[in-house]
């Protein structure tokens, strides 16, 4: 599997433009080359010989941006040809801090190139210093640099190809990243898995004969003197062909990247190490392939989860709520002060907020409103959805203690979320982030790929508001 190449930027503020500048992006209500051409005209009618830029010089006019979204957006669209091949030294130019803030934040989603297995790839940027010229602050520009890392890994991860990022090695490169980074690291694999009755989840890991699929806990510590934790899950589907519920028509190409709620775990253990964020955070990775074969899990079996719950299993291609229910309960009984999971899970998601939202759910109803500010001032946004008990009538089971989703046409993100909520084990806050925003034609807010990254910014913003004092 590819080495995770992230390139080191020099990232520096300054007053003016530097006369070495390659490229130029001002993105302003009037450009700093007429205000310069207005001072000289009185002289010889052109600019001065250490005025005038060496490179390229893009102008942008300012348009009015109603929200962080929208300006994020606006970002990444200026950013389109603001440099060229060969150019090392990029000026980024604007009048106000939330305008320079989407700038960086635009062009460091830009200047990262996801993986590539041409044989002849497009040249890839050679931008490494960044100059930013306008009013924000040293600590901002080091959140955005973090951020950029970690949702660069998200998406890294995302586009590795089926063959390339599999169980085994997925974990054995979460391994290796764990020790670079300094964190914890410890594996559940298949045969421990069974031992401790981990019935959702090998329901589905039993389809590879391999026997590859693992639960992986990763342990970044900001804050060691604290017995404090605050728990990420992932989904880590590696491909999921629906199993004996065949994905068709299609719908099974792309399916590499449902493990996107994993990689955004680790992009935001990434982004909370490169910050150092005084928290201690336990990552847990639910890394498996939903294969069809002779002893692959079916229809109208009942498995037992971890925590006792007995399941009447409806469709194989609902894995997703399987594994992380046996995640879930393992990541709540050590008791974190939150647990929030990440998981590209229902396609009736994607239906109701199309792929410019991400679904969220909660049991700690102080958070609804917080989790929609959270999302408007990052830039990811979400929208929440009902959880109340009684949609739990859409999947009561008839021989077991609840059904894995509902066999006819129902509220499916609605039915996952209550089905999720009884793997979380009793008063501890949860948060569940399905990631209908995974993947965007033509890129969202100011990431310019289809693949987004979304959910690394979010959870940043969480934990920056949560950190101020938020129940």
């Amino acid at each position: 599997m590819k080495a995770f190449d992230y390139p080191v930027f020099d990232v520096q503020i300054a007053a003016s433009v530097p006369t070495d500048s390659d490229a130029v992006l001002e993105w302003r209500e009037r450009s700093v080359l007429t205000v310069i051409a207005d001072r000289n005209r009185e002289r010889d009618q052109t600019l001065a010989p250490d005025e005038a830029p060496k490179g390229q010089w893009t102008f942008v006019k300012l348009a009015t941006a109603s929200s962080v979204f929208e300006r994020l957006t606006q970002a990444r669209k200026a950013m389109s040809g603001a440099w060229q091949v060969g150019d090392q030294h990029l000026t980024l130019v604007a009048d106000s801090a939330e305008a320079l803030d989407a700038l960086l934040s635009a062009a460091l989603a830009a200047l990262y190139v996801l993986p590539t297995f041409k044989q002849d790839p497009a040249p890839a940027p050679t931008v490494r210093r960044i100059t930013l010229v306008g009013p924000i602050a040293d600590a901002d520009v080091r959140i955005r640099c973090a951020e950029a890392e970690g949702n660069a890994l998200t998406r890294f991860l995302s586009t590795m190809p089926a063959n390339k990022l599999t169980p085994w090695s997925y974990r054995d490169w979460v391994e290796d990243l764990a020790e670079a980074e300094g964190w914890g690291f410890r594996v559940y694999d298949y045969k421990e898995l069974q031992q401790m009755g981990a019935g959702a989840f090998l329901a589905v890991a039993q389809g590879s004969e391999s026997q590859d699929a693992s639960i992986v806990r990763v342990q970044y510590r900001g804050k060691p003197e604290s017995t404090d934790t605050l728990a990420l899950v992932g989904k880590g589907v590696c491909f999921d062909t629906g199993g004996y519920n065949l994905k068709i028509s299609g719908s099974m190409f792309g399916m590499h990247g449902d493990m996107g709620g994993s990689a955004v775990v680790l992009g935001s253990l990434l982004t909370a190490t490169r910050l150092g964020l005084p928290f201690n955070m336990t990552g847990w990775l639910a890394l498996v392939a939903n294969h069809l074969g002779p002893n692959a899990y079916h229809a109208n079996q009942v498995v037992r989860a971890l925590n006792g719950t007995t399941i009447e299993v409806v469709d194989t291609d609902a894995e997703g709520r399987m594994i992380l229910a046996d995640t879930l309960t393992l990541a709540s009984r050590e008791r974190p002060k939150w647990v929030f999971d990440y998981a590209t899970l229902t396609g009736t998601c994607i239906a109701a907020l199309s792929t410019r939202y991400s679904g969220v759910f909660t049991n700690h109803d102080a958070w609804w409103m917080p989790l929609i500010s959270t999302g408007q001032r990052s830039g990811e946004r979400v929208w929440p959805f009902p959880i109340d008990p009684d949609y739990d009538d859409q999947i009561k089971s008839d021989i077991a203690d609840i059904q894995q989703c509902n066999p006819g046409k129902s509220s499916d993100h609605i039915d996952a979320a209550r089905f999720l909520s009884r793997f979380v084990e009793a008063g501890v806050p949860w948060v569940h982030v399905d990631l209908a925003a995974d993947s965007h034609k033509g890129g969202l807010a100011h990431v310019p790929t289809d693949v987004t990254g979304f959910g690394v910014r979010l959870t940043l913003q969480w934990l920056q508001d949560w950190s101020s004092g938020a129940d």
